[in-house]
């Protein structure tokens, strides 16, 4: 038992720190991701252009129900 310990503790460990340092670069890059789409998303004045596209897909659905009835 005290051979499993000496070896496993320091694999456990390794794994750890492995699995940590990798959530942690993945969220790095889905944050600069997200800013870069962001940036993106601004006009040139600097304001932020929202989209309507939901709000034109529902209109449509909307027409389109009504349409059938």
């Amino acid at each position: 038992m005290d051979a499993i310990q000496q070896i496993g503790l320091p694999v456990l460990g390794i794994l750890a720190a492995a699995s940590v340092t990798f959530y942690a670069v993945s969220f790095n890059e889905i944050r600069e991701k997200s800013f870069r789409s962001l940036d993106e998303s601004e006009s040139e004045d600097g304001v932020f252009e929202s989209s309507l596209s939901s709000r034109k897909r529902r209109a449509k659905r909307k027409a389109d129900k009504q349409a059938r009835n």
